[in-house]
């Protein structure tokens, strides 16, 4: 290494540094090739220097599905008129989702895999304040609480499946279980207040219920009707 290259200054460390990092990592070497040692080598500092910002491996995993999944925003120029409606609202948000998978085709799974915030929240659409915006649109075009509800879980439904797929088949790894075992942290806990998601605090309790049945059944009927429309042609 040249003097002049060692003399550079380091970029100031801070959280969001170490997780912009190490997805830089995630998506160039595969989650598999992520660790603290290696990411505070990417970094330039000892491992150890890396938990005054994230509290181990299970914080630092859920910090990058955090920061992944925020990206999901609703466009301002998107039409919530008449003439666009809830599917034009939908089919933004479906598209912003996709355009992360393929952005972060190697971080993507990581978001089918890590704990909620809370049980009944569902992936890929698990980040608190996209899930507000989500329901409060739908509430706001007229959807009941009982079908915004309803189309939260099928919509990630759908999502999920596609977009696993979408990056399966373009080469995501797997995580295996000796993943970023520096540290030992417990599960993740949120540190968002729910109290500050009021559409999200009040829908909690039908979002609790377990419909996975139903919605697998009415999703694979939905999937014959397709085909049979499409056979009968």
């Amino acid at each position: 290494m040249s003097e002049r290259a060692s003399e550079r200054p380091r970029p100031t460390l801070d959280r969001g540094l170490v997780i912009d990092t190490a997805i830089g990592i995630v998506e160039s070497e595969g989650v598999n090739a992520l660790s603290m040692r290696r990411l505070g080598s990417a970094l330039g500092v000892e491992a150890m220097a890396l938990y005054r910002y994230v509290d181990g491996r299970e914080d630092l995993l859920e910090a990058i599905v955090d920061t992944v999944t925020a990206g999901v925003e609703r466009s301002a120029d998107m039409d919530l008129g008449p003439r666009g409606g809830w599917q034009a609202y939908l089919q933004g948000v479906a598209h912003a989702v996709r355009d992360i998978a393929l952005r972060y085709p190697q971080t993507f799974p990581l978001v089918a895999t890590r704990h909620p915030a809370a049980p009944w929240l569902r992936p890929p659409l698990r980040n608190l304040e996209v899930v507000e915006d989500f329901l409060r649109t739908l509430l706001e075009m007229g959807f009941t609480e009982e079908h915004a509800v309803i189309t939260y879980r099928a919509f990630t439904s759908f999502l999920l499946g596609q977009l696993l797929l979408a990056v399966a088949q373009g080469g995501a790894q797997a995580m295996t279980e000796e993943t970023l075992d520096e540290g030992g942290a417990d599960m993740p806990t949120t540190s968002a207040d729910i109290a500050d998601y009021p559409t999200v605090l009040r829908l909690r309790g039908t979002l609790s219920v377990d419909h996975a049945t139903e919605e697998f059944e009415t999703a694979l009927e939905a999937l014959l009707d397709r085909i049979e429309a499409f056979v009968g042609q």
